[in-house]
């Protein structure tokens, strides 16, 4: 009976080995619009106090706070985006509208709707209660010149980005975006759209992986279907490692007489392992290996060798290739991995005696608890099993079942989803 040589290694141990060598990209600078999603390499500061000027927070009238209620006379208009030489004295006022510097000697900005206008007259309504500094922004309220505004390893989103903008900066260094290579391997599949011959399936798992780099933020690079033919796997492996900063594959893995990547991947790299400590996904493995012809010390790519089967592809993409593509983007956390939560089981669960089990589930949410129930057949060939699934179930490596009740950790996909259930209890 045929062993693997490589011993099964703990999930959490695969993920540590994986971090330690998807080291962050060169840094790039890129302007605003191309950096939606890209992780900042560098701190970025405010070069001025924001707002730069007093400014008014309404539109209204710029008067003095010791004229009191009185009226004053009218002396002209101050408007945002512009500056004026008017002076506000004893007795007097000038319009003004949101956003626009207060003119000298005012210290308030009435609102126009709490204030009488008649033939040039300015009377505030009593009911307003007039103190230094109603209706104004003042000088560096909002920012402090040098202060940090976000720091190095922050994740740019639409906000983070008009923070940028908001001083003056339209250039950000990042981390680049890597460039992930995705092949499948086997004589067995065919391109969808593509007829079928004997023996053969439409090739899924491309399609998955491709769209899932992209989701993690990866730039994806389609490599296309590797045959079963002496010299593809070779041509194909060395192509993707000039083309791209990190490979992934699905198939070839196992233990069959075709299954040849982990072979080529030990001659040509380092394979970190060969076999995790999990189910689905056992066949995983994870090396390293420069582009050949490189001098020595060329820079190593990281390369996933994923199970063919396509839920075991799936699954370990979102634990194992989705942090590595992270951390080559500079991402702080990227060892934190999918956001975690806990969950009663809606129903009891077996435990498989041989290996850790991380088990599709739906996620229901009931007062301040999720309830997790199973999407099915666990079959590793079987996808409907991970589509509509909220999260991964983690249930250790035993013998018998777990009741219902029983609370145990499950892995969400979405934090969006997350946040959105969580938020939206809370505003229940």
């Amino acid at each position: 009976m045929r062993e693997s040589l490589y011993p099964m290694v703990p999930v959490q141990e695969a993920l540590s080995i994986i971090l330690h060598h998807a080291q962050p990209l060169p840094v790039i600078d890129l302007s605003l619009e191309k950096a939606l999603g890209m992780v900042l390499a560098e701190d970025v500061r405010s070069s001025r106090a924001l707002p730069p000027f007093d400014a008014a927070v309404v539109d209204g009238f710029a008067l003095r706070v010791q004229d009191g209620y009185r009226s004053r006379r009218l002396i002209g208009e101050q408007m945002a985006g512009r500056v004026t030489d008017l002076v506000v004295e004893p007795d007097t006022a000038v319009r003004i509208t949101t956003g626009a510097p207060l003119p000298a000697g005012a210290d308030a900005v009435v609102k126009v709707e709490e204030a009488d206008e008649l033939q040039g007259l300015v009377t505030p309504f009593k009911r307003e209660q007039l103190a230094p500094g109603l209706g104004i922004r003042r000088m560096g309220s909002d920012v402090q010149a040098d202060a940090l505004l976000l720091p190095a390893g922050t994740v740019l989103d639409p906000t983070r980005l008009g923070v940028v903008a908001s001083v003056g900066q339209c250039i950000v260094s990042v981390c680049r975006r890597p460039v992930v290579g995705v092949f499948s391997t086997g004589d067995e599949l065919e391109n969808p759209g593509q007829p079928l011959g004997p023996g053969q399936v439409w090739d899924s798992n491309r399609t998955t992986l491709l769209a899932m780099v992209r989701q993690a933020g990866g730039d994806p690079l389609d490599l296309g279907i590797i045959r079963d033919r002496p010299g593809d796997l070779e041509n194909a492996l060395a192509n993707g490692l000039e083309l791209a900063d990190l490979l992934v594959t699905s198939g070839g893995v196992s233990m069959g007489e075709l299954d040849l990547l982990k072979p080529l991947l030990q001659q040509w790299g380092e394979v970190h392992f060969g076999r995790v400590l999990m189910k689905p996904g056992k066949p995983l493995t994870f090396a390293t290996v420069a582009p050949p012809g490189k001098s020595p010390g060329a820079i190593e790519r990281p390369v996933f060798a994923l199970p063919g089967n396509p839920v075991s592809a799936s699954v370990t993409f979102q634990l194992f290739v989705g942090p590595a593509i992270r951390r080559m983007m500079g991402h702080a956390s990227a060892g934190a991995g999918l956001p975690l939560v806990s969950a009663v089981l809606g129903h009891p669960f077996t435990l498989d005696p041989e290996r850790p089990e991380y088990h599709r589930v739906i996620l229901q949410r009931h007062g301040n608890r999720f309830v997790a129930r199973s999407t099915g057949s666990q079959a590793s060939s079987r996808l409907l099993s991970i589509t509509g699934a909220h999260g991964l179930l983690l249930l250790e490596q035993a013998d018998g079942t777990l009741p219902a009740g029983t609370e145990r950790p499950v892995l969400v996909f979405d934090d969006i989803w997350l946040r959105t259930e969580v938020s939206g209890n809370n505003h229940d």
